[in-house]
């Protein structure tokens, strides 16, 4: 997915029984790790709770994870 950057806001698109995430989790990307050159993109995720206080951080590749939009997208002029 090559529209994430760092504080894209992302959800996780599968379950992670060993992080103890779940499909649908809303993180934040705090880091990138390495570009998608051959593959999908790395990106340190960090997941919080609604006061800050982190949760999880993870490294994730972009097939992991949907972009989430909190605006619309503006029409090319």
């Amino acid at each position: 997915m090559a529209d994430l950057e760092l504080l894209s806001v992302v959800a996780l698109i599968r379950d992670m029984p060993d992080a103890r995430l779940v499909r649908g989790q809303v993180g934040t990307v705090v880091e990138v790790l390495g570009p998608g050159v051959f593959g999908p993109g790395v990106f340190e995720v960090e997941f919080s709770y609604d006061n800050g206080r982190t949760y999880a951080s993870l490294a994730l590749t972009a097939d992991d994870l949907l972009r989430l939009h909190h605006e619309p997208l503006h029409e090319a002029a």
